[in-house]
């Protein structure tokens, strides 16, 4: 049987652009046929720069928005059907984390009813059952019963996560998907949250697909890394081994121009950068460049990249989109 729990098959989305002058049908790409897997119990790693497609395809994976092609299965079921037949199903299954909880929680309603809800619509047991569950989901995070009665004002960002995270929690799912989930907090905060993060999966085995700008920790937490660039998937596979060598040149720039943890008596000192940065910026995604949509960014940009688009290949361990995969793959210190 495979282990494939959620996977989303050459999904794309388009936002046509509105106003008296489209008359060509112009549309934001914000996804061009991204496929993904995530398998039960990793944590994946959804990254790249801001506007490359994180959100959406966290999205769609999820259907809180539709994709305007591809489909999204659920163990080898198409998930249309199964919202089609028994929404909840699927409810239970996938959650999401949004990056700010205090946008994602109703300032009106006490955290006993915001963790009441979810239940409530599972139909897990009555009232008392219900608030006996609620202690119980914030005891995993860590939070005491006294909670139950505060409101989301009164509470830190740190607190407010847990109880986001704590709601996601109720249904018992197979998957979350956190999507910024601690970029919003104080850096002290975020470490907590990731440290409760990695306990709940070790407790349940739960699924993480996480969207994240922090590079530090992808490195920390990531079973595998995707990399993103303008609606594309450029680069994927298992973090060990592009912890060891990163091959697609977007990949290697964002990497290196991340700061890191340095320790002993250089600490604090300049970082050596191991590859050329990129320059410019990201091109509108609603006119993405011909060829390879990274070429008038590369600093290994050749004629072919701007006349024919790379495929995914299968090179040193990893996914790759690059006409120049393999020769990059074969050198040493490519990270």
């Amino acid at each position: 049987m495979s282990d494939v729990l959620l996977e989303g098959r050459e999904l794309a989305k388009r936002y046509p652009l509105g106003g008296l002058f489209n008359r060509a049908g112009r549309a934001v790409q914000a996804l061009s046929g991204v496929s993904i897997e995530i398998r039960k119990g990793e944590t994946v790693a959804l990254v790249g720069e801001s506007g490359c497609g994180k959100t959406t395809l966290g999205r769609c994976l999820m259907q809180l928005i539709t994709p305007s092609s591809g489909s999204v299965y659920l163990r080898g079921e198409e998930v249309g059907g199964i919202l089609a037949s028994d929404p909840l199903r699927f409810r239970r299954a996938v959650q999401i984390v949004f990056q700010d909880p205090y946008a994602s929680l109703n300032p009106r309603r006490s955290i006993a009813q915001s963790l009441d809800d979810p239940l409530r619509v599972l139909g897990t047991g009555d009232a008392v059952a219900r608030r006996a569950r609620a202690v119980e989901l914030l005891r995993q995070v860590g939070l005491g019963e006294e909670y139950l009665t505060r409101y989301p004002h009164e509470l830190s960002g740190g607190q407010r996560q847990r109880v986001a995270i704590a709601r996601a929690l109720a249904p018992g799912p197979e998957l979350i998907v956190c999507d910024e989930a601690v970029s919003a907090l104080d850096v002290s905060i975020q470490a907590q949250i990731v440290n409760l993060l990695k306990d709940i999966q070790a407790a349940t085995g739960v699924a993480y697909l996480f969207i994240t700008h922090n590079l530090e920790l992808v490195r920390r937490i990531a079973d595998r890394i995707v990399v993103m660039y303008l609606g594309e998937i450029v680069e994927s596979g298992e973090a060990s081994a592009l912890r060891e060598r990163l091959v697609h040149p977007y990949s290697r720039a964002l990497f290196a121009a991340a700061p890191r943890v340095r320790r002993g008596p250089q600490a604090g000192g300049p970082l050596p950068l191991a590859s050329r940065l990129i320059s410019g910026e990201v091109p509108s995604p609603i006119d993405p460049p011909t060829g390879c949509r990274f070429h008038p960014r590369c600093p290994h940009s050749q004629g072919v990249c701007a006349e024919r688009a790379p495929a995914l290949e299968d090179i040193a361990g990893r996914s790759v989109r690059c006409h120049f995969a393999a020769e990059f793959g074969a050198k040493d210190g490519t990270r």
